[in-house]
């Protein structure tokens, strides 16, 4: 053959026969495709998470480089070829390659593959067929663990960044650890208040989820297309790029390009892999997000395990103190103890997940399955003794060094694992945490009772702070997709959780939609009502109202019933669902009044989705569906 690309000799030379022939053919469809096709959008996406490309193209070495290299771009759970523009003449010739490579290959045989490798997934029918077990060579299999075991080698060395002291002074230089632990130290006052008996839960674990939420929100930025760097126009994809000599030295190997709408200039974006260029650049997806977010949990102290699911996505692990116990922390989410969240609310096919750290690899997958048998089922790329035997030896080589009492903690944390493992959790359909137990403290923590510490025992009133007196104006307003509120005319004062400045809550938990992307209030699912009030009190400042202006978004389906009213002691005002400040005057002069909400109605078993309040998009941290402006004289 003639000089082919490299990503085709790697998926010649890392493969055995079957897997290169099947993984070559289903490549060279997609290529055919697209040139055949080249103005059909639907032949230019990939879904990540179809079983085809999960079982027949992710464990080969070498098949998703080669999408790559013809021009594919990650999007998000899509691997996509950049629209209005033609096939490029890299996809063709990779086409063509793999063309050849494949005749040689069943020439070189006679024919094609006769084999004992079987197809991982048997062909369509009406009843589909149990999975068969596939049956490798000797060769193939020792190919195929060499290649696993290559990619752990390489992210042992990887998590060994987090350590280097430099990074985690600059991460804490950048983390508001004042402000966090303040949060912390509040949260975990009001949990104490709630639930006499918070043993299970420490202030560390308040301070995570503080820091969880400040990265998500004010940190860090997800990017599926960056921005022009000149105009700031919206930008599409034109292919990769060349990675330069700096971009490789931040461990940037791929460079995505993209071609800005406005003004036409190119932009580049470089995957950078290590975490402290990211502390700078604080923009991603989820790879980069996973990557430094570990970093900050080791600057601030914390034991932390950075997550690789061989199903592509990463996320981190926080050791918990007082609970004694490992808890998922995905920062893209915003989620922490959420470990069914990818399996039961995305639908992901998991087959392996591997924790690393300095001290340890782990194979964590057990944590994130509700369905053992099926997950087995997919665990075909190496054998599990094999897998079982390395992660035990790798552990052992990492505590021959740590003293002995570090050892005896490690090894009473892993037996701890252990039998969390081989107890098969239960999909929870409100958080998918996978746990049928646990504290009030710890749910009230998370958000997960529907009321909060502060409304279960001392209802929240807006007074008027010395600042807000002196301006005669109480602005707040609630961003829930931050799940946070702002008093703007109190030096923009932030709060954190819906539930912090209510004076009632009954029945009431925020809703996040990880598949539409969308977050808002609901109702609790089994409830058929629910209700939630906002109090004003300007008695003890010798002020009144002169007047009011108030932005409520809420959305009904079917016959769901969403009322507001707005109540001094004496007098009522009915309001509409807006999305924009509607002025109210019928409680001017007043000095305290009531604003509530009342949900009910709704059909069927989704019949609490069916009246939701401040429904808005999970990373729209610039808008405002809930406002207040109260003038006062």
């Amino acid at each position: 053959m003639a000089e082919i690309h490299n990503t085709v000799k790697q998926l010649i030379n890392d493969n055995g026969k079957d897997e290169f022939l099947t993984a070559s053919e289903i490549l060279l469809k997609f290529a055919d495709n697209i040139i055949n096709h080249p103005n059909d959008p639907k032949y230019r996406k990939i879904r990540l998470a179809n079983p085809t490309i999960e079982n027949k193209l992710l464990p080969v070495s070498g098949a998703l480089e080669c999408l790559f290299e013809m021009g594919f771009i990650e999007d998000g759970e899509f691997l996509t070829f950049p629209t209005n523009i033609p096939p490029t003449l890299t996809l063709i010739q990779v086409r063509n390659e793999l063309h050849t490579a494949i005749q040689l290959v069943r020439s070189s045989t006679g024919g094609p593959s006769t084999g004992q490798a079987t197809p991982r997934i048997q062909q369509p029918s009406v009843t589909p067929p149990a999975r068969q077990v596939v049956q490798r060579s000797p060769q193939a299999m020792q190919q195929a663990e060499r290649q696993f075991f290559r990619k752990i080698e390489s992210n042992l060395v990887h998590v060994l960044s987090y350590e280097k002291r430099d990074l985690q002074i600059k991460a804490r230089s950048l983390i508001p650890m004042e402000e966090l632990n303040k949060k912390a130290r509040n949260s975990f006052s009001a949990l104490q208040a709630a639930d006499k008996d918070t043993s299970a839960v420490g202030v560390q674990d308040c301070f995570l989820l503080s820091l969880l939420a400040w990265f998500k929100n004010s940190f860090f930025k997800w990017v599926d297309a960056p921005e022009c760097d000149i105009c700031k126009g919206t930008t599409r994809s034109i292919g990769m790029a060349e990675s330069s000599q700096e971009d490789l030295n931040w461990g940037a190997s791929r460079v995505e390009n993209y071609r800005c709408d406005r003004c036409n200039k190119s932009v580049r974006f470089p995957r950078y892999n290590d975490p402290g260029r990211l502390l700078d650049t604080r923009r991603g997806r989820c790879g980069e997000w996973a990557n430094c977010f570990t970093l900050c949990c080791r600057a601030v102290g914390f034991e932390a395990r950075y997550v690789l699911d061989w199903t592509d996505h990463v996320w981190t692990e926080v050791y918990s103190t007082s609970q004694k116990r490992w808890l998922h922390c995905d920062p893209c989410e915003n989620a922490c103890d959420k470990p069914l969240l990818y399996e039961c609310g995305w639908g992901k096919k998991l087959t392996y997940v591997l924790a690393f750290s300095k001290d340890e690899v782990q194979d964590v997958s057990w944590r994130y399955s509700s369905n053992f048998k099926e997950m087995m089922s997919r665990r075909q790329e190496v054998r599990e003794n094999w897998l079982g035997q390395v992660c035990f030896r790798l552990w052992n080589e990492k505590n021959k060094v740590v003293s002995e009492e570090r050892r005896k903690e490690m090894e009473k944390r892993c037996i701890v694992e252990v039998v969390e493992f081989i107890t098969q959790k239960k999909k929870d359909e409100n958080d998918l945490s996978g746990r049928t137990t646990g504290s009030l403290a710890w749910r009230l923590a998370r958000g997960e009772t529907g009321s909060s510490p502060q409304a279960s025992n001392v209802p929240f009133v807006f007074t008027p702070a010395d600042s807000e007196k002196q301006n005669k104006l109480l602005h707040v307003r609630y961003n829930c997709a931050k799940d946070e509120y702002t008093r703007v005319t109190n030096g923009n004062e932030k709060t954190s959780g819906f539930v912090s400045c209510l004076s009632k809550c009954t029945n009431m938990f925020r809703k996040e939609e990880h598949d539409w992307k969308m977050v808002y209030l609901a109702r609790n699912k089994e409830l058929p009502i629910a209700a939630l009030s906002w109090k004003f009190d300007f008695k003890d400042s010798g002020l009144k109202v002169r007047n009011i202006e108030i932005c409520v978004k809420s959305a009904t389906y079917e016959n769901g019933v969403v009322s507001w009213r707005l109540c001094s002691d004496d007098h009522c005002a009915i309001l509409k669902g807006t999305d924009d400040l509607k002025s109210v005057s019928d409680l001017n002069g007043v000095n305290s009044m009531t604003l509530t909400a009342n949900l009910s109605g709704g059909k069927g078993d989704v019949a609490w989705q069916h009246t939701q309040l401040f429904r808005q998009k999970n990373d729209d941290f610039d808008t405002y569906p809930f406002e207040v402006k109260i003038y006062l004289e």
